[in-house]
């Protein structure tokens, strides 16, 4: 598992109840969540997408002022697309 997952997954844990760490019969182990504990992780992975997208924005070297570009458009485009198809609020 990809390490910034297992952070977000640790993170979940730590936030609330219902993630629990369970032992397959495999052998293998791994981590069950409640609802609304997945529900909470799948809205941290959803803000960091979010986040990235924002951190490839174009600016001045200089001032940091974001540039009015096509480029940027199209990013708070998908920024807001993911906003509303997940329904993540600010």
């Amino acid at each position: 598992m990809n390490e910034r997952i297992k952070e977000l997954a640790d993170k979940v844990a730590t936030l609330m109840p219902g993630v629990y760490n369970i032992e397959y019969e495999s052998g293998k182990s791994g981590v069950e969540f409640t609802e609304d504990a997945l529900e909470k992780f799948a809205e941290l992975i959803v803000r960091e997408c979010i986040l990235e997208l924002g951190i490839s924005k174009k600016c001045d070297p200089y001032t940091g002022e974001l540039f009015v570009c096509e480029h940027n458009a199209v990013l708070d485009e998908q920024i807001d697309m993911l906003k509303e198809i997940f329904g993540v609020e600010e």
